[in-house]
């Protein structure tokens, strides 16, 4: 039997490490080796801090900053700080109003530099702070060296090769033309000529109607302060000063009322506006329904045409043109200009009245309506000299059809506008009927017709009177001989008391206005006239004015008692023209004085004007004897000095 071996020993050798399982997600124990960086400190406390000593009684905004740190982080780096910064800068002005005024000229200088910030949000926060805080502010004290300062950065926006910053641009000029109306005057010939440019690459802002619009909405701005230049030059001194304390300071402009210079880039400026006015109307023509921008866009190009050539003819109209400007005019310059604005105009004449043939929308044929509405008013102000019968044919049909639907017309979101522009072609009116020979029976009655159908409180009423005014004294276009002419100054007399009848005393301004247009009638009606006799008639119906007497002796007073004193002396003098006194009017005026609330100064005007149409055979003496008996018992007026004992 085979022994078995024994098992082999292995040899005993080094162990190098001993493994150690660890259990996942366990943290290892830290290496015996690792030194402890720990640091242990106690706090140091402070009785005070330096800067919040240097901040005591400093005007701060609601995080704590000055006006200096606010006016440094204006130009920052980062947006959202100058945006912060701005609007932390209204904070402190609200709150500490006497830091803007003493700080007027460091803020205006800082803040000017962000009108052409290349952020959109910071350029916006900085105009609503200019037109919501600081200009409101400063309205009495921003001098000339000031809107230097503005205007300065302002140009140069105008020309920054940023689209967004150019528009803009505009936006603020108009802000400041709008709180310091005068400002315009200085740089007109500068900012038509940045319009000019814009104008002439518009298809670069075609696609955002919004931008177009808000830099035509600045030029009508500019142009209406040139219509209305006379009554804001009484006000430029102040603008105008010149402040050498400041080396910054722009040298203002020696000539300020000048308009040669401007004319000619309004000159410039009008062709450009009917080209931009053509195009549109050939895209909107194409739409199926116009876009609420893009008519706002059009009507605002037609508003600037418009104003353009009431400059252009108004300074035409001047009596005494200025040397400069009739210098580089020929020895016709008179004619020449309003003939070559025609022929800028051609074309806008050419595509005259605009329309669709087929309107989706009562809303369409309305706003349709309204930019042939400007049109003709823009060629209105140029009727003495168009030559073209055709265009004159189209424009007069068009009057004569809006007259006589005017009244009828129910406008909503457009009657504003509307009646704007009523306003604007009833003024016109009476030099319409002036040249037009053919047409002037059509149009006097179509004017007529609306005049009688136009509301007594609307806003156009005055337009309608002043018109009618202007026909009643134009002796050349309109003599008392014109059968025809005088037939409508006699309905348009007639319409007066009733209109003074149903204005009752809710509208003395224009009560005033009907008074003194039937004062000057009797005026200026010459003796035994057709005219003057019709005043003479009006009687009867102007005794409910003054006052009706009923049963048992009580009395309705009309209007007359409650009107203010400037419309009773209007009233009171108009019965001296009466060529004889009805006593039934008499009658009624006598009532008006027994009345206690009416003002002893007024029933003396009224004794005084009885005793001149008494003396000027206008009045019986029988009548005035009665009046003067009736007063006597009334009163109880005793000789001597004179008084009133009710």
């Amino acid at each position: 039997m085979v022994r078995s071996k024994p098992p082999s020993k292995k040899p005993n050798r080094g162990v190098d490490f001993k493994k150690i399982k660890r259990k996942i997600g366990k943290k290892l124990p830290p290496p015996k080796n690792q030194t402890s960086t720990e640091i242990k400190s106690k706090a140091i406390v402070l009785p005070e801090q330096s800067v919040a000593s240097e901040r005591s009684g400093m005007a701060v905004n609601k995080k704590g900053l000055t006006l200096r740190e606010l006016l440094q982080q204006t130009s920052h780096h980062n947006a959202k700080i100058r945006k912060v910064a701005l609007n932390g800068i209204r904070d402190l002005v609200l709150k500490h109003p006497s830091e803007l005024k003493l700080q007027k000229l460091s803020i205006i200088e800082k803040l000017r530099e962000r009108i052409s910030d290349s952020d959109k949000l910071v350029r916006e926060t900085l105009y609503n702070l200019l037109k919501t805080v600081i200009f409101p502010s400063l309205k009495e004290e921003f001098t000339g060296s000031m809107i230097s300062m503005m205007m300065a950065y302002v140009f140069n926006a105008m020309t920054h090769i940023a689209i967004d910053i150019r528009l803009m641009a505009f936006k603020f000029f108009e802000l400041i033309v709008i709180s310091f109306p005068s400002s315009f005057l200085l740089y007109a010939e500068k900012v038509l000529d940045n319009y000019v440019d814009i104008l002439k690459n518009n298809q670069i802002y075609l696609q955002d109607k919004s931008k177009l619009k808000s830099a035509l909405a600045g030029l009508v701005r500019c142009l209406s302060l040139l219509v209305d230049r006379e009554d804001i030059l009484s006000n430029k001194s102040k603008i105008l000063e010149h402040e050498c304390l400041h080396s910054y300071e722009v040298e203002l402009p020696k000539d300020h009322s000048g308009m040669p210079s401007v004319l000619k880039r309004i000159e410039d400026l009008v062709p450009l506006l009917v080209n931009s006015f053509h195009d549109s109307a050939l895209s909107i023509q194409a739409m199926p329904v116009i876009d609420g921008q893009s008519f706002d866009c059009i009507l605002c190009t037609l508003q600037n045409i418009n104003l353009a050539v009431k400059v252009f003819v108004d300074e035409i109209n001047r009596p005494h043109m200025s040397h400069e400007f009739s210098s580089t005019l020929p020895s016709n310059g008179t004619k020449l200009m309003p003939n070559t604005m025609l022929m800028y105009l051609k074309k806008l004449g050419d595509s005259f009245p605009i329309d669709k043939i087929y309107h989706s929308a009562e809303k369409e044929g309305e706003r349709f309506f309204i930019l042939n509405l400007g049109i003709t008013e823009i060629f209105l102000h140029l009727i003495t000299w168009i030559d073209d019968p055709n265009l004159l044919e189209k424009l007069l049909h068009f009057i004569e059809s809006f007259l006589l639907k005017q009244g009828s017309r129910n406008l909503s979101a457009t009657k504003t506008i509307l009646e704007k522009q009523l306003v604007s072609i009833i003024s016109l009116f009476p030099r319409i009927v002036a040249i037009s020979s053919d047409w002037r029976l059509r149009l006097l009655e179509a004017f007529t017709t609306a005049f009688r159908n136009c509301k007594v409180e609307s806003t156009h009423c005055l337009a309608y009177l002043a018109a009618i005014e202007e026909m009643l004294k134009d002796d050349c276009a309109f003599k008392p001989c014109d059968p025809d002419m005088l037939s409508y100054q006699i309905i348009w007399l007639q319409e007066l008391p009733n209109l003074l009848l149903k204005l009752g005393d809710r509208h003395p301004p224009l009560s005033k206005v009907i008074l003194k247009l039937l004062l000057q009638i009797g005026q200026c009606s010459p003796q035994n006239s057709p005219l003057a006799s019709e005043y003479n008639r009006l009687q009867w119906r102007l005794k409910e004015f003054y006052g009706t007497q009923v049963v048992a002796g009580s009395v309705n007073y009309g209007p007359f008692i409650k009107l203010r004193t400037d419309c009773q002396e209007l009233s009171i003098c108009c019965l001296y023209y009466f060529s004889t006194l009805n006593s039934d009017l008499l009658q009624s005026i006598t009532c008006c004085c027994l009345c206690n609330h009416l003002d002893h100064s007024v029933l003396l005007r009224i004794i005084e004007v009885l005793e001149s149409a008494f003396r000027a055979a206008h009045l019986p003496i029988s009548d005035y004897i009665g009046f003067l008996v009736t007063l006597i018992a009334r009163f109880k007026v005793y000789p001597g000095k004179l008084t009133f004992w009710p």
